[in-house]
Formats: structure tokens, C-alpha cells, sequence
């Protein structure tokens, strides 16, 4: 009888009204409120609503993202489901806040080749850091290793963003403490153009992939600055979730 109280309390705590919360579950067929960005410019990807979830594929190693919000969204948490199905090459899967133009902050998940000894290795990990995606330059304030999402099945990405400190999780585990967000307003490099960087406090959210095929489901977005839209999350068959069917028996 405690279990079943604890799971209820969650499962109510989960649909809190204290804060806005905008929701996309993909089940009207349209990505009207979406916009795609794509690393360096490149060709359009591929996305595509299918059963009440978002089919995309990547078979490029830039980077494509789906943006929503914009500069009024401040401190937030944004959330998904992600099911990797095919791995193309060296690629990543990607969460993204506080998306202004065409700069945001980052958490991927990759795999990208780094020289050792001289040797190219392919080094799982996971980076978080902010950039401009119409060009190269990538300013990370964290990179460990960590093993890639597991292919054929659904993970659980969560980004949250506060003043400027930002933390990442999977899988409810904190992959990521707490890390402030470096200012660069104003800051001159004499080997990069950092003319125009924002200062990364208010942006709307994105998701998005490289060099994968994958589905995405259940993006969520809560906090105070954040509109309420769409309708409460619906979990496909296959994911781990708490409804009310589940709740009969106790």
C-alpha cells in the first residue's frame, strides 16, 4: 500500500500547476510551431510525423536541430524521449535551450574521432556547451566520456536551465552538475570570432540528431516563462510510464 502512494503522488506531482508548461506529443500530424536549424547552413533533414511520433533521419555528420520558443522563455526544463534506430557514422543526439537565432546551449551525446598517440579513436562522450551553429566554433564546459544512447530503445533526455547555470540528465541520473555558462559578451579572441555571442539567458528549446536515424516523443517544457500549450504527454506502447490503467489494481 506505500508503493502504490508514492507512485500516485508522483504521477500528480508530474502535472504540477505552479509553472507553465508547453507540450508536444506530435499526435495532430503537424510541426507548425517548429523550426529547423541546421549546422553550417546544410541541406534540410528529414522529419516526418509518424503514429504520434517524430521520425527523423540524419545521414550527414552535422548537426540538425528542432527549434521551438523564442527570447521571452527564460528559466526552464526541457524534456523528451529519444529512441535511437540506426547509427550512420560518427554522429550524436542532441538537447538544446535557450535557442537564440542561430546560437544555443548544447548537451550531446557522441562520438566523435580524436587523435591519441597520433592514432584516430572514435571516443564515446557526452559534451555540453554553447555555439553558433552557422559556423564552427564550439565552446564546451564539459566533456566526459560516457557510452552512447542505446540503439532500439527509449531514453530520456532533461535539460535545465537557471540564471546562467545549466544541468543535463539521462534516464533520471544527473549526468551533468550544476555548470555556470560562461559570459562572452564583450570578450575578444584572437583566433575566434566571438562577435555576436548572446549571453544565453532567454531562448526557445530545440532537439535534434546527426548521422542517426531516430524517434522523438513527449517533449516537455516547464517553468514560469513558459506558455501553456498542447496536451498532457501520451506514452506509446514500449516506454516505461505511469498512467491511470496502471494505478487500478491498488
Amino acid at each position: 500500500m506505500k508503493f502504490a502512494s508514492i507512485i500516485v503522488m508522483f504521477f500528480f506531482s508530474s502535472f504540477s500547476a505552479s509553472a507553465g508548461t508547453f507540450t508536444e506529443t506530435f499526435d495532430n500530424q503537424n510541426l507548425r510551431d517548429w523550426q529547423e536549424l541546421v549546422e553550417l547552413d546544410k541541406d534540410r533533414g528529414l522529419w516526418e510525423v509518424d503514429n504520434g511520433e517524430l521520425h527523423a533521419v540524419s545521414r550527414e555528420t552535422h548537426l540538425r536541430l528542432l527549434t521551438t520558443g523564442d527570447d521571452t522563455w527564460t528559466d526552464y526544463t526541457v524534456e523528451f524521449d529519444v529512441k535511437p534506430e540506426k547509427k550512420h557514422g560518427i554522429g550524436e543526439i542532441t538537447i538544446a535551450a535557450r535557442v537564440t537565432d542561430t546560437y544555443s546551449v548544447l548537451c550531446s551525446i557522441e562520438d566523435p574521432v580524436v587523435l591519441l598517440d597520433g592514432e584516430p579513436l572514435h571516443e564515446e562522450r557526452i559534451r555540453c556547451g554553447y555555439r553558433n551553429l552557422h559556423d564552427a566554433i564550439v565552446i564546451s564546459f564539459y566533456n566526459e566520456p560516457h557510452p552512447l544512447l542505446t540503439l532500439k530503445k527509449w531514453s530520456y533526455l532533461k535539460l535545465s536551465v537557471e540564471g546562467d547555470t545549466v544541468t543535463f540528465s539521462i534516464n533520471g541520473k544527473q549526468m551533468m552538475e550544476p555548470r555556470k555558462i560562461p559570459n562572452l559578451l564583450g570578450v575578444h579572441h584572437p583566433a575566434l570570432n566571438l562577435d555576436g555571442f548572446p549571453d544565453f539567458l532567454t531562448g526557445g528549446v530545440g532537439f535534434g540528431l546527426a548521422n542517426y536515424t531516430a524517434r522523438f516523443d513527449n517533449i516537455t517544457v516547464t517553468g514560469d516563462s513558459i506558455p501553456n500549450s498542447g496536451g498532457f504527454a501520451v506514452t506509446p506502447q514500449g516506454k516505461l510510464a505511469l498512467t491511470w490503467s496502471s494505478l487500478k489494481g491498488f
